[in-house]
């Protein structure tokens, strides 16, 4: 069997997709993107390509090597989201011949159902009481929510007790017995998450998440100092030498994206890694139904896996949605906010292609939104 063509389809929302077709007829489907750089990846999936003509699709860790480390300058969440696709796509093309699901080829199952959890809030979070309520009501037993919106370098009295309130707001219209998670988004100092942590820890937050940005690592281990909550990290890492950092700092959560972090191969590499620190694994996926199903079957063969985050509602949806490019959207069905085991081959899910093709191209390339201090200079988004 021999890989014959690699197509790419930028897709509302923000999504990429990446198609690989073979000589056999097997294709499979993978999800190579960064919000906001959908159209670089795009190239970077189609350099990738030219290696992979004609290959055997079935050689899957030795295309990994190749395109990870195959060139002279390496790494980046470009090339890595690039390969992260790419791999899906070809973990599927294996499920898929050997008709079983793929979490079968890393070992089998260690459960049944998944957990995950709902978005609330938005970039500038508001209206926290009624969209917990709402998940509630659809029978999440977990939420995430944007802690705040645009953030001063050194928080304000003010600023803490908003970022508390809404903490509040969420744990009284959950109750005792459900989670909330908090994410900083890399929009603190360590200096303001050391200051606002301690705050939040009477709410008992499942996890907050990203209280610094990646490139100040070396700071992690300040910030878990600094408060009992569980602290996560890992949407903006891609390697097993990047998460080594944030695991010695003494992180209790690691999250990498299946469509960043090197794909398959690497997250179920992560994952072993995290256990080493006694890390629970929580997949990163605010992406489209392939991410997610690739999520999925790392997922349910992972022992030290926590919880996993989907985008169906989420605030970023505008356009299309993630069920609107899947023939059975009966896979990603939520019994008690859980995701039963796929047991389709290859990812689970069987991609639209006519939706996908259609909507190739029709909406203009998302972009990070830029904001601002009051004062005019650049503020974390």
């Amino acid at each position: 069997m021999r890989i014959t063509q690699v197509e790419t389809f930028a897709v509302p929302p923000r999504w990429l997709f990446c198609r690989i077709e073979t000589d056999e007829g097997a294709v499979g489907w993978g999800e190579p993107v960064v919000e906001g750089r959908a159209a670089t990846v795009r190239t970077a999936v189609h350099e990738l390509a030219e290696y992979l003509a004609g290959r055997d699709p079935m050689r899957i860790e030795d295309h990994w090597q190749v395109m990870t480390k195959g060139s002279f300058y390496r790494g980046g969440p470009v090339l890595s989201s690039a390969v992260a696709g790419i791999d899906q796509a070809l973990w599927d093309i294996a499920g898929k011949t050997l008709g079983v699901p793929v979490h079968v080829l890393l070992g089998g199952p260690v459960r049944e159902r998944v957990r995950a959890y709902s978005w609330v809030g938005g970039d500038e979070p508001g209206e926290i009481a009624e969209a917990v309520r709402a998940q509630v009501e659809a029978g999440f037993t977990a939420v995430k929510m944007n802690a705040c919106g645009r953030m001063n370098r050194l928080a304000t009295a003010a600023d803490i007790a908003a970022v508390v309130e809404r903490a509040a707001t969420a744990r009284d219209a959950l109750g005792p017995e459900r989670d909330f998670a908090i994410d900083f988004h890399g929009r603190f100092s360590a200096a303001n998450a050391r200051r606002i942590l301690p705050h939040l820890a009477p709410l008992h937050p499942l996890f907050v998440e990203e209280p610094v940005l990646p490139e100040y690592a070396h700071r992690l281990g300040d910030v878990v100092s600094a408060s009992a909550i569980p602290i996560a990290t890992g949407e903006r890492i891609y390697s097993r030498t990047e998460a080594l950092p944030a695991l010695q700092a003494g992180i209790a959560v690691l999250q990498p994206d299946l469509s960043h972090a090197g794909g398959i191969s690497e997250v179920r590499r992560l994952a072993s890694l995290a256990e080493t620190f006694d890390v629970l694994l929580a997949p990163h996926c605010p992406l489209g139904p392939i991410s997610l199903a690739a999520s999925l079957q790392v997922a349910f063969s992972t022992p030290n896996f926590l919880i996993q985050e989907q985008s169906i509602g989420i605030h970023y949806n505008k356009g299309a949605e993630l069920l609107d490019y899947v023939i059975d959207p009966e896979v990603f069905r939520f019994d008690e906010g859980h995701l039963r085991r796929p047991l389709g081959p290859g990812l689970g899910i069987e991609v639209d292609e006519q939706a996908v093709r259609r909507a190739d191209g029709s909406a203009r390339d998302w972009r990070s939104p830029v904001w601002r201090h009051d004062d005019g200079s650049f503020a974390e988004w």
